[in-house]
C-alpha cells in the first residue's frame, strides 16, 4: 500500500518493450534505501515489483494489463518518473490510501496559474470520472491529490508549488498522459451495492440502509 507522498523522482534509464510486456529500469537514490529484491515500489502510481537492483537503479517487469491501463506504454528513455517506496507499518499516513493499481489514464487539457497555485483540467473516460468526486482524493501519476472539481467530461486539481517542483507535474504540458488511480472507497461501495450475482448471498448493505442511518 502507497499514501501518494512522494520521495523522489527518478528517471527511466532504459525500458524494454516485448510483444506485449515490457522490462524498466529506473535511475534513482533515496527508494533505494533499504530496498530488496521483491518490494515493491510505485513508479507512476504504478505498483511494481524490484527484480534486480544497482548502486543507483532498479529494475521491474511490467505485464501487458499494466502497459495497456497506464501511461507506461508511452514511456520513453531519460523520462521523469514520481517514486514512492510502500509505506512503512509506522510510518505517516499522509495522503490517502493508494493501491498502486491503475485505473486507467487522462490527458491534460488545460493548465493555469493562479497566484502560488497551478491548476491541471484532465479529461478522463467516463467510466473513471463516475468514481471521481469533488473534494475527494485522487492519485495521479502516483500523487495524492484533492479533486477541485469534476465534469462530464474532465476533472481539475489545484496544485500547491512544493508539489509541483518535487514531482514529475513541473514537466507536463497539456496533451501529457497521467495515470488515474481513483479513490477505492467509492469502487467498494458501489460493488456492495450493485445486485448480486445468481447464487450469491444477498447484502444487507442498501441504498435505503445508508440513507437511514444518514449516508445519503
Amino acid at each position: 500500500m502507497f499514501t501518494g507522498i512522494i520521495e523522489e523522482t527518478g528517471t527511466i534509464q532504459k525500458i524494454e518493450k516485448g510483444a506485449l510486456s515490457a522490462k524498466i529500469t529506473v535511475q534513482c537514490k533515496k527508494v533505494l534505501e533499504g530496498t530488496k529484491t521483491g518490494d515493491s515500489i510505485a513508479v507512476n502510481g504504478i505498483c511494481l515489483t524490484v527484480t534486480s537492483l544497482s548502486r543507483d537503479s532498479f529494475t521491474a517487469d511490467v505485464m501487458a494489463e499494466t502497459l495497456r491501463r497506464s501511461s507506461l506504454s508511452e514511456a520513453a528513455a531519460h523520462t521523469a518518473v514520481n517514486l514512492e517506496r510502500a509505506m512503512a507499518a509506522d510510518g505517516r499516513f499522509g495522503g490517502h490510501i493508494v493501491s498502486g493499481h491503475i485505473d486507467g489514464t487522462g490527458r491534460i487539457s488545460h493548465i493555469r496559474q493562479e497566484e502560488i497555485a497551478v491548476w491541471y483540467t484532465i479529461s478522463a473516460a467516463p467510466g473513471l470520472l463516475r468514481y471521481i468526486v469533488e473534494k475527494g482524493s485522487i492519485a495521479l501519476d502516483g500523487i495524492s491529490l484533492t479533486v477541485a472539481a469534476v465534469t462530464p467530461q474532465d476533472f481539475q486539481v489545484s496544485v500547491i508549488p512544493h508539489t509541483r517542483q518535487e514531482t514529475s507535474l513541473s514537466a507536463k504540458k497539456a496533451g501529457s498522459l497521467l495515470n488515474i488511480e481513483c479513490d477505492i472507497v467509492g469502487k467498494y461501495i458501489e460493488k456492495f451495492l450493485s445486485p448480486q450475482e445468481t447464487g450469491s448471498p444477498q447484502s444487507s448493505l442498501t441504498e435505503s440502509f445508508l440513507k437511514e442511518h444518514g449516508f445519503a
